[in-house]
C-alpha cells in the first residue's frame, strides 16, 4: 500500500514537471506587411440615435402617446385617446413591416379574473380603433396583464389612474 502511494506521488511530480512552460529561446519573426495600404477612412459606423421602426424610436416619436388611460371600470376610447391612437396609427402606417402588441392594464382593485377581463377589453378597444384608422388587423395583437404589471405603486387615486391603461409596443 505504501509502495502504491509512493509510485503515485512520483508519477504526479513527473507529470506536473512535464507541464512546466518555459519561455522560447527566440521569438518568431513579426508578420510581414501586406502590399495594400490600410484604409484611411473608417468603415460604416453605427447609426446615431435610435433606429426607425424600433420600440425606442416609436416611444420617442409618440412622446408619451404610446399609452392611453381609462376611467375606473371603463374601456371606452375618449377624444384624448383618439388623438393618441391616431398618432400611433400614422406611425404604424409609415412602417408597414412592423407589428404591434396592445397591452391592457388595470389598477390593483378588483379580482385577478375581473382585471384580466377588463385589461383585455381595454387592449381590444385600442386595437379596434387602430384598425378603424387603417392599420391591418394581422399586424396587431393584444395581451392583458390585468393588475400584474403596475407602472405606479401605491394605493391611491393617482397611482390607480396611471395603472388603468393600454400601452402599444412595436416589434420589428
Amino acid at each position: 500500500m505504501k509502495r502504491i502511494a509512493i509510485v503515485l506521488a512520483a508519477t504526479s511530480v513527473l507529470a506536473l514537471g512535464a507541464c512546466k512552460k518555459q519561455a522560447p529561446e527566440s521569438l518568431p519573426p513579426p508578420p510581414q506587411s501586406s502590399a495594400e495600404p490600410a484604409p484611411s477612412t473608417p468603415g460604416p459606423s453605427a447609426p446615431q440615435g435610435v433606429v426607425p421602426g424600433t420600440q425606442a424610436h416609436f416611444a420617442q416619436q409618440m412622446q408619451g402617446r404610446d399609452t392611453i388611460y381609462f376611467d375606473t371600470d371603463k374601456f371606452n376610447i375618449d377624444a384624448e385617446d383618439q388623438a393618441a391612437l391616431a398618432q400611433q396609427a400614422a406611425y404604424l402606417q409609415q412602417y408597414p413591416n412592423i407589428r404591434a402588441t396592445v397591452e391592457g392594464h388595470c389598477d390593483e382593485r378588483g379580482t385577478r379574473e375581473y382585471n384580466l377581463a377588463l385589461g383585455e377589453r381595454r387592449a381590444n378597444a385600442a386595437k379596434n380603433y387602430l384598425i378603424s384608422l387603417g392599420v391591418a388587423a394581422n399586424r396587431l395583437t393584444t395581451v392583458s396583464y390585468g393588475k400584474e404589471r403596475p407602472i405606479a405603486l401605491g394605493s391611491n387615486e393617482q397611482a390607480w389612474a396611471r395603472n388603468r391603461r393600454a400601452v402599444t409596443i412595436v416589434m420589428n
